[in-house]
């Protein structure tokens, strides 16, 4: 088997997984909500901000502060939750694909 027929074949794996399929499901249920799709939307651009922010050294407490409190707010409405939840189990598993495949190739990056 070659490498793009494995790699394939894990794309395929990785569609198929529980994680894909329940962050798929909640995903989808969040975007055909306006309301609630609005309030994820919101947090994601202010996170992603404080993200950037953070990398060049600009962030502040207050926002950092502001976006945990958004946060929890958040967390309080069940479908959210669980949609982050999902989220981070999909990420979990994303990122430890990336980790074995860049510990296979270590060795010449």
């Amino acid at each position: 088997m070659n490498v793009y027929d494995t790699a394939n074949k894990l794309a395929k794996e990785i569609r198929e997984s529980k994680e894909y399929k329940e962050y798929k499901k909640l995903k989808q249920q969040i975007e055909e909500n306006p309301e609630t799709k609005e309030k994820v939307e919101d947090f994601e651009k202010m996170r992603y901000s404080v993200q950037v922010k953070t990398l060049k050294g600009e962030e502040t407490l207050e926002e950092k502060q502001l976006l945990q409190k958004k946060y929890e707010k958040l967390l309080s409405n069940e479908e959210i939750k669980a949609y982050f939840e999902a989220e981070v189990k999909f990420n979990v598993v994303v990122a430890d694909v990336n980790k074995i495949i860049a510990e296979a190739v270590k060795d010449v990056l």
